[in-house]
């Protein structure tokens, strides 16, 4: 599982994107990882896992708050751990890349203009009462579009590392 997320981390950096190929090669071999360890009852486990991260994560994907690669990555997670892990696993990835994205804006030296977008968004969301692409009016602006975005793969990876090791 580490080693499927090192590459991740790798290709997110590198390409700004998690290949297909990784994610239809890590879910079997986690699925087969569960088998072996829990029989059906661990396959059964992680297909409620891998369910439980597509419903919880979708709609951040719809409004453009995650990747479909980030998306996938969990997917991919949910077929190694139980639902109870992931959760702890998700949790601990958003903290962390809070943390990056703080860390970001501070260097970008852009925390209160992304703090005032942020407010404007959730405003403009509550007003129409309807759901939009966070960041659609920065898509043709690609300086400014990139520069307020973090590989969430690495908060992912770094959280895997810390529950394993036995911190949660």
């Amino acid at each position: 599982m580490l080693v499927l997320l090192a590459a991740a981390v790798f290709l997110d950096f590198k390409y700004d994107r998690i290949y297909n190929g990784l994610i239809l090669f890590g879910i079997p071999a986690g699925l087969f990882f569960r088998f072996q360890e829990c029989q059906w009852q661990g396959v059964f486990h992680a297909a409620v896992s891998m369910f439980l991260s597509f419903i919880l994560l979708y709609p951040l994907f719809k409004i453009g708050g995650l990747g479909a690669g980030d998306v996938k990555l969990f997917l991919m997670l949910g077929s190694f751990v139980a639902a109870g892990r992931l959760l702890w696993m998700m949790a601990v990835s958003f903290i962390i890349g809070a943390v990056f994205s703080v860390g970001k804006m501070v260097s970008e030296e852009n925390f209160k203009e992304r703090m005032q977008y942020l407010f404007f968004y959730l405003s403009d969301v509550l007003c129409r009462k309807q759901w939009r692409l966070y960041g659609e009016d920065l898509i043709e602006d690609c300086q400014r579009y990139t520069s307020n975005k973090i590989h969430f793969a690495l908060p992912v990876l770094i959280s895997v590392m810390l529950g394993l090791g036995g911190l949660y």
